[in-house]
């Protein structure tokens, strides 16, 4: 599995992705049932607010070689501030349209 992970630039500039890395790492969260090797392709933020450079940045990630793409738990879940993303969904459903049917999708990592 060739990831490209998508993060909410909101919380870029106190959250390293750390956590992140870590569940991949593990294989825990979104990934303990992953059992072939993950590579990450990319880690990057969305664009800001309302998401829209999101669906360019999946498209970069895909032509570098990511065949699926994760959405960090700060856009779906809120992590680390408890504050979801409120176009998460939107950002998700342009995104899919706009890539191949091959590309999954994971919706969270911790």
């Amino acid at each position: 599995m060739k990831i490209g992970i998508i993060r909410c630039m909101q919380t870029e500039d106190f959250c390293p992705g750390t956590t992140d890395f870590k569940v991949i790492r593990e294989r825990k969260g979104a990934f303990e049932k992953v059992s072939e090797d993950i590579e990450i392709i990319g880690f990057i933020n969305c664009g800001g607010c309302p998401g829209k450079k999101a669906v360019l940045r999946a498209r970069k990630l895909v032509k570098r070689g990511a065949d699926t793409i994760v959405f960090a738990s700060c856009i779906q879940k809120g992590n680390p501030i408890g504050y979801p993303c409120p176009f998460a969904k939107k950002m998700k459903e342009v995104i899919k349209d706009d890539l191949d049917e091959s590309i999954k999708f994971i919706d969270y990592t911790h």
